[in-house]
């Protein structure tokens, strides 16, 4: 019989992860797309897509060495607030995000760049909401798809900083390999069909 606590897991995951990075996707776009020195850029530029490049495994590392219990994050939760971060659905949501930051950031920004500048002449406020976010709307959505899939189907930086805890942390990704590895391929087959639709 087919455990459907990772689907849940996961929708509960790729939700949170969606809004986290949908705003802040927005945010961080905004604010490249304004700077005026292109040097900066073009490293602020590498440091947020870098995610879309690493291994994921390598990306979950720096992940657990930041978030596990002697990272500094880590340990300034346990210390602090008895918390730990590592190894706990926190952890799948935190994964999720850096792993979907990249594509939501890029498709903004993207979008945002292609926004004609002439019709840039108004506050601040006034430029981002009714200019440029309606103009630049079907790249922005387009990247919250994208940014919504990937964290629903984040493996490598979940495995290496949440596990695979049957209950917590085994997003949809994880309940395939495990059904894979102990030969259930109809649960697998299930949870394909899921990520898939």
């Amino acid at each position: 019989m087919t455990d459907w606590t990772p689907i849940f897991i996961s929708m509960k995951t790729a939700s949170l992860s969606i809004f986290i990075t949908f705003f802040l996707g927005l945010i961080v776009a905004w604010g490249i797309v304004k700077l005026k020195n292109d040097s900066v850029k073009i490293v602020l530029d590498g440091i947020f897509t870098l995610p879309i490049v690493l291994p994921p495994t390598v990306v979950g590392f720096f992940l657990l060495y930041i978030f596990g219990v002697r990272g500094p994050i880590g340990k300034f939760f346990v210390d602090f607030f008895a918390v730990k971060i590592a190894f706990s659905w926190s952890a799948t949501v935190i994964a999720a995000v850096v792993m979907s930051f990249p594509l939501m950031y890029r498709s903004a920004r993207g979008a945002f760049e292609q926004v004609d500048s002439n019709l840039l002449d108004m506050s601040e406020f006034k430029i981002f909401w009714k200019v440029l976010l309606a103009n630049a709307l079907p790249g922005i959505i387009s990247g919250g798809i994208l940014a919504y899939a990937r964290g629903l189907g984040e493996f490598g930086a979940t495995a290496m900083i949440a596990g695979n805890i049957a209950g917590q942390t085994r997003t949809l990704p994880m309940a395939v390999y495990s059904e894979v590895a102990a030969g259930n391929m109809g649960d697998a087959f299930n949870y394909v069909i899921f990520i898939v639709i």
